[in-house]
């Protein structure tokens, strides 16, 4: 598997190892000793969530706070969908930046998405399912939400705005200017990718 950096060094991008042959395919889709020798902390997640969503479908921009924020590792089994993580901590260099990575069911890439991030995606393809593990469990008290299309952020999610189906929720988040941000903390970044 090989691990690499975005444009924001606390996004990471996983790319496994397929091993196929005319019987079909393998692959190890996660190795916490893998992943915590790269981003070079303590990784624990406790739960995996799932979702299927037809094309428009649009999930997001989520994140908790306090001490039931979230590391998210995303992938999709079927179909496609625009990943977006964008950085919520004041402070930090890439404030209010943002990556987009297409996954896919044939790249099988994932993205992991550490604390301090909002997270949304938006669904490309229809009859796609959605997989993620997440290092808290969910707690309705400290749910928040950013607008998908607060124009200060510009994200181009790859479909028509009116083409885009949101739930009640996400049609009424704030923009990021009323949001609830994290505080930004230096980390030691290593700045080599790792393959094993």
């Amino acid at each position: 598997m090989q691990l690499r950096r975005t444009a924001i060094a606390d996004v990471i991008i996983i790319e496994p190892k397929v091993h196929g042959d005319e019987r079909g395919y393998f692959f190890e889709s996660y190795r916490q000793d893998v992943l915590e020798r790269f981003v070079g902390y303590s990784v624990n997640f406790i739960q995996d969530n799932e979702s299927k969503s037809d094309r428009g479908v649009l999930r997001g921009l989520h994140y908790q706070i306090g001490s039931s924020a979230q590391s998210k590792l995303v992938r999709v089994i079927s179909g496609r969908v625009l990943d977006v993580a964008v950085d919520i901590r004041k402070g930090s260099p890439t404030f209010a930046q943002h990556v987009a990575i297409e996954l896919t069911a044939e790249n099988k890439r994932q993205v992991l998405i550490p604390r301090g991030f909002a997270h949304g995606f938006a669904v490309l393809e229809d009859n796609t399912i959605f997989s993620y593990k997440v290092d808290n469990y969910y707690s309705p008290a400290e749910d928040r939400g950013i607008a998908f299309d607060d124009p200060s952020l510009a994200i181009n999610w790859g479909i028509p705005t009116s083409e885009l189906l949101l739930s009640a929720k996400d049609q009424q988040q704030p923009l990021l200017a009323d949001a609830e941000l994290f505080s930004y903390q230096t980390n030691y970044y290593r700045t080599s990718d790792y393959e094993y």
